[in-house]
């Protein structure tokens, strides 16, 4: 049956666990008339998960804990066909009505090549679904290249006003429209205000693990061993190593070392162990939060939960960490296992658009009324063309192997042998990607580490 125009439907696409996490919470705090975090009743969500190297296992999908309307694992090109259809206006079922909302919640390069197709696909249609985009947690890396391309999209959030001003100073710096920054903030955040007076369980310190942060085993040995010297040296703590994914599971970064191998030569105290779930409930029972640059410190600062960004391997780009300069939260281990307890910045938190004052409640207001305005013109047909920076004209040698990457040709039409978007895979093609999938993270975890050891000989 045809779903009423009173719903409001909404497809997002995601390349990993944490950003189908951002995208199907956006889309919610979007389409919701409050702040609150129930689900209207007129909201229809459907999930894509692009096919990857990074695409959730169920587990990680029931971490999350977002259901869908539907999902499915997709190719880019799949994708398009499935939104915009032979006729650039069919659902992705049936006679169901089109999408109302699409949010792409993917690598840059993966949405700049949507974008285009999207661009071609709904190229003289009458109506089209209004684009949103943006970021899963702190723009510490390539904000130029990641803002470009991710322009094109109708909102680009912004997760505090510091990234906004950011934004919008580099798309007016290249010439680019700037009118579809928002500001918003983090999706995932809220939970219960810490309050240390009357708890009943144990001081407890959480290590926030990153796949990426740092890259090299001797970091990531020696930030796992302070960690269990901080538990041998106060028994009286309980200390967590909260991992972002299990052996064989991949998230939005390539983690070739996991904690789970280097920990089995370390031998560590009963008060010490590993946690998996939802960071959300982790935090429920966190009394210090520590991390090297992890997104879960914003979501520890919002609850006012005591937070510690680590500065034992340096304040360096490449850690992310400095993206925490003036936060008041830059601390090292020596001073965490003396009981220093840091004490962030309030002008900071502010900025930061985690600010545990009650402004978050109004933080999407501004999102949610745009997205309304430009469905209301979208049913109306008074949408104009997605455009974004890079075509042809102003990106010659780099847009082409953008869109090649996901098989889409210049134009961003199907390159010859790209998988049909009017199918299914069947059987047969379903367990050759499920065998190339493991045989990639397998060659990742322990194959690659192996071969970048011989190579430091």
């Amino acid at each position: 049956m045809p779903v009423s125009n009173k719903t409001t439907r909404v497809a997002v696409l995601a390349d990993s666990d944490t950003r189908w996490k951002w995208g199907s919470l956006t889309a919610k705090r979007l389409v919701q008339t409050t702040a609150a975090v129930d689900t209207p009743a007129d909201f229809h969500l459907d999930g894509y998960l692009l096919r990857g190297r990074a695409t959730p296992t169920p587990r990680q999908l029931q971490e999350v804990g977002v259901r869908a309307d539907s999902m499915r694992e997709v190719t880019a090109i799949e994708f398009l066909g499935h939104v915009g259809g032979a006729s650039g206006a069919r659902a992705a079922t049936g006679d169901e009505a089109p999408y109302d909302v699409i949010v792409l919640a993917l690598v840059g390069g993966a949405v700049q090549a949507v974008l285009h197709g999207l661009a071609r696909a709904f190229d003289g249609a009458s109506r089209r679904p209004v684009v949103v985009t943006g970021y899963v947690g702190v723009v510490y890396e390539k904000l130029a290249d990641g803002l470009l391309l991710r322009h094109g999209a109708d909102v680009v959030l912004a997760n505090s006003r510091q990234d906004a001003e950011r934004f919008r100073e580099v798309y007016e710096g290249v010439g680019a429209d700037a009118s579809g920054v928002v500001e918003a903030a983090l999706p995932f955040l809220g939970g219960t205000p810490y309050a240390p007076d009357g708890r009943s369980t144990p001081y407890t310190v959480v290590f926030a693990a990153q796949p990426s942060v740092p890259e090299k085993r001797a970091d990531r040995s020696y930030l796992l061993s302070r960690l269990i010297r901080h538990a041998r040296s106060h028994p009286e703590r309980e200390v967590l190593l909260k991992l972002r994914s299990k052996p064989g599971e991949h998230t939005t970064h390539i983690e070739e070392l996991p904690y789970q191998k280097l920990v089995r030569s370390e031998d560590a105290p009963p008060n010490f162990r590993l946690v998996y779930g939802h960071m959300g409930e982790v935090l429920d029972r966190t009394d210090l939060l520590v991390t090297v640059s992890s997104t879960a410190a914003l979501e520890a600062l919002h609850r006012s939960i005591p937070t510690a960004v680590l500065t034992d391997l340096g304040v360096r780009e490449a850690l992310g960490n400095h993206a925490f300069i003036g936060s008041g939260c830059l601390a090292s281990w020596d001073q965490l296992d003396a009981g220093h307890s840091p004490t962030p910045d309030p002008e900071w938190v502010a900025r930061q658009g985690v600010a545990a004052d009650g402004a978050y409640e109004t933080a999407f207001d501004a999102a949610r009324s745009r997205v309304a305005e430009l469905t209301g013109r979208a049913r109306d047909g008074g949408l104009p063309p997605i455009a974004p920076y890079y075509t042809q004209v102003t990106a010659p040698g780099y847009l082409p192997g953008i869109l090649a990457r996901h098989h889409l040709g210049p134009d961003a039409a199907p390159l010859p042998g790209a998988p049909a978007a009017d199918r299914e895979p069947g059987p047969v093609r379903q367990a050759v990607r499920s065998a190339a999938r493991g045989a990639y993270r397998h060659g990742v975890q322990r194959v690659a580490p192996v071969i970048r050891r011989m190579g430091e000989l």
